[in-house]
């Protein structure tokens, strides 16, 4: 009897934990506070504190041992944080003194507020125990890692300092930093805590284990002792003046140039943002990866540039993200010259208009104009999106976008069907309460010159995550004829299925913390051809993920294709496949990643199956060093070895990235890639010098190299940029 008494008095704690509620008051002071990293100030000691944080790893179900402390004061125009963070020792890992660091395999703290208490959306900062500062953006409910968007930036300040036993952390926080409504009296907040020493994960709200620690369903409430006012954010304008010297050792020519431009950013009451760009240049950002793309179809990779990152969500969460995308905002600047090979192209202006006109409503509006290049025959284009999004229910949306591209100028070689390319669409949505439910469901429709039908995309997917078990169903359908030229479409005339079901398994003792268990399958038929089948992946999967943070991964997979254009698997130019050839082949994947709190850890992958009409085998590895906080040295590498039967051809494909980040102080960072591909026949180099000399102003010096690498090493093109950005509030 009292074995089942016990058993609902868990079930029933278990109920009430998940769906706990808890609250900390804001205190309102006159006065500023001395960030310095000592809560000295006798006003610290009259708040209320949120603490009683739960353990998120490896368990979900206990408190932390090693508590935190939180405070809130606020005035007028700035939010301030006092935390004290416990701990069993000092020795913390900190792997470098550059801002915005990821939090796996660190000692940090980090807070997120849901300022418009809706569940989707949040603004995040956090700190080391050196001080080191990360703000990011959180979207989509927190569902998803494509919804942490670490390249947000904005101004606030914040001071560290180590006790025995514990660490403290104080910061000033703009009201401005936030976007919210005027006569606001409560937030939505949660915090997260990651301990090296301990080796545990802790959550002011507790969070079930099979959800994302981000996740926005599990947050409480920050009461403020008064009404929010106006935060009067002061305009910021960033100019910028870049010199250029550089070689196309192709041609070969040599060049020269100064670009001046910059950005702007106006708030409209609290909760709009108009940033504005004239002539911008994206030289200093971080180049993209290199990667081995063995596939029939385009890959897309994440978008970098500042100006297209806050509320991003708004603009490019509708359809489906690998494949139909209608807005792309990579598209922009971007272009195809006369040979088929992407170029940048020039963007004169731009302008965007984002944020939440109230509770319920965000708005989104993006307009650039990008240049006219007669050489590579592209012309100019007006390119505008526009972005509705109204909440319903406690979490959920429903979403409307236009997406407009229009030719600009009377370019001779410009194709009456090239003129312009427009698209509507509707999206919903879904997400419950706790997120046990989520999905999305969407119609969309292009227009374009000639074409009057079979140019629609629609789709349904639901997820439902709920203790033990985790299932998603997705299916989609792409028409011939629909196209999106701002969007990322690698396929059409698809109907395509994707099915995953989970088990989830915590042992009670052992070194494993969780057993993932599921099973995968991956289905693409050809409507326009009888709904002939054209792909299929059958994958049973397991996933263990040990209690010292290492993981092991099994995937077996069962393959169908057919083809229906010509292609070469060795990508070799060699011989291709002939159309209508059909193909099953079986592979089977391991993977192993050491615990990232090492000085030295790594991660190792290997592949061996068969490969259409041949065999595989792919080999990856990474690994990285870090001799804290100074410098960290990264190596990445590929191999793929491609055997084909005659008269088809083999190929031996590399692909090794070694990189070395050197944090001097934390205003002084040096980063160098060094990104060797036989398949793109290239070997590049990018180094980046960067001083933050004040506020989120800087000094870039970057330099370029390539060469060809196919069968000498010949020099391709070199660059080098000094570039100044200030930050400037009016």
């Amino acid at each position: 009897m009292l074995k089942y008494a016990l058993t609902i008095t868990i079930f029933f704690v278990s109920l009430t934990t998940y769906a706990q509620s808890k609250e900390v008051g804001v205190k309102f002071i006159d006065t500023p506070i001395t960030i310095d990293g000592s809560l000295d100030e006798p006003v610290w000691n009259e708040t209320q504190v949120a603490t009683n944080f739960w353990q998120y790893f490896p368990t979900d179900s206990i408190q932390a041992p090693y508590q935190s402390e939180i405070r809130f004061l606020y005035t007028d125009k700035t939010l301030y944080v006092g935390i004290k963070v416990f701990s069993q020792g000092d020795d913390y890992i900190i792997p470098s003194l550059k801002r915005d660091f990821r939090a796996g395999g660190s000692d940090n703290i980090t807070l997120m507020f849901d300022t418009f208490n809706d569940g989707n959306n949040a603004f995040l900062f956090g700190s080391n125990p050196l001080g080191i500062r990360r703000e990011a953006l959180v979207s989509g409910g927190g569902t998803d890692l494509r919804g942490f968007t670490t390249s947000w930036d904005t101004k606030w300040v914040g001071e560290t300092k180590q006790y025995e036993g514990y660490y403290v952390c104080e910061w000033a926080i703009p009201m401005s930093a936030f976007k919210f409504r005027e006569g606001e009296t409560r937030w939505r907040f949660n915090s997260y805590q990651f301990d090296t020493q301990d080796n545990t994960r802790n959550t002011w709200i507790n969070i079930p284990q099979n959800q994302f620690i981000f996740n926005l369903a599990y947050m409480g409430d920050m009461v403020f002792e008064k009404p929010l006012g106006n935060s009067k954010s002061p305009i910021s304008v960033i100019p910028y003046i870049n010199a250029i010297a550089g070689q196309d050792r192709e041609i070969p020519e040599d060049f020269t140039e100064i670009k001046v431009g910059g950005d702007a950013r106006f708030t409209i009451g609290n909760s709009l943002n108009l940033d504005v760009t004239i002539n911008p240049d994206f030289s200093q950002v971080e180049v993209d990866n290199a990667i081995t793309n063995l596939s029939r179809f385009e890959v897309g990779l994440p978008e970098r540039r500042q100006f297209f990152i806050e509320n991003s969500d708004l603009f490019a969460d509708f359809g489906d993200p690998r494949a139909a995308n209608p807005f792309f905002s990579r598209r922009i600047g971007i272009a195809e010259d006369v040979e088929g090979n992407t170029i940048i192209n020039n963007i004169v202006a731009g302008a965007r208009l984002s944020g939440k006109l109230n509770n319920n409503l965000r708005v989104g509006l993006l307009n650039m104009q990008t240049q006219k290049d007669e050489i590579n025959e592209i012309s100019a284009n007006n390119n505008t999106v526009i972005a509705l999004q109204h909440r319903v229910f406690s979490r959920s949306n429903i979403s409307a976008i236009f997406v407009n591209r229009q030719a600009t100028g009377n370019e001779t070689f410009v194709e009456p069907g090239e003129q312009y390319n427009r698209l509507v669409g509707l999206d919903y949505n879904l997400a419950n309460q706790d997120n046990s439910w989520n999905g999305k469901f969407y119609l969309h429709k292009s227009f374009s010159p000639g074409v009057e039908h079979k140019d629609f995309s629609g789709g349904a997917r639901i997820e439902y995550n709920r203790n033990n078990w985790r299932a998603t169903s997705a299916t989609l359908f792409v028409n011939e004829d629909f196209n999106s030229d701002l969007g990322f479409i690698p396929r059409k005339d698809i109907f395509r299925n994707f099915s995953k079901l989970e088990r989830l398994i915590f042992p009670k003792s052992g070194a494993i913390n969780r057993h993932i268990f599921s099973l995968n399958s991956f289905y693409v038929w050809r409507p326009e051809l009888d709904f002939t089948l054209g792909d299929r992946t059958l994958s049973p999967q397991w996933e263990a993920e040990f209690k010292n943070t290492a993981s092991l991964a099994v995937k077996p997979r069962a393959r169908f294709t057919k083809l229906f254009d010509t292609f070469d698997p060795s990508r070799s130019e060699g011989l291709e496949l002939p159309e209508g050839s059909e193909y099953s082949y079986n592979s089977i994947e391991l993977e192993y990643n050491s615990d990232r709190r090492k000085a030295l850890s790594y991660t190792s992958n290997a592949t061996y199956g068969d490969y259409f009409n041949g065999e595989i085998l792919t080999l990856r590895v990474g690994a990285t060093l870090r001799l804290q906080p100074k410098l960290i040295i990264g190596f990445n590498a590929r191999y793929d070895k491609i055997n084909l039967p005659a008269p088809y051809s083999d190929n031996d494909i590399w692909l090794v990235s070694p990189r070395v980040e050197v944090t001097f102080t934390k205003n002084l960072f040096w980063n160098t890639l060094l990104q060797y591909s036989t398949l793109q026949d290239n070997f590049g180099i990018n180094s980046r010098l960067q001083w933050r000399f004040a506020p989120l102003s800087d000094l870039f010096l970057v330099y370029n190299d390539n060469y060809f690498t196919d069968t000498t090493f010949a020099p391709r093109f070199r660059s080098i940029n000094l570039k100044l950005t200030y930050w400037l509030y009016l």
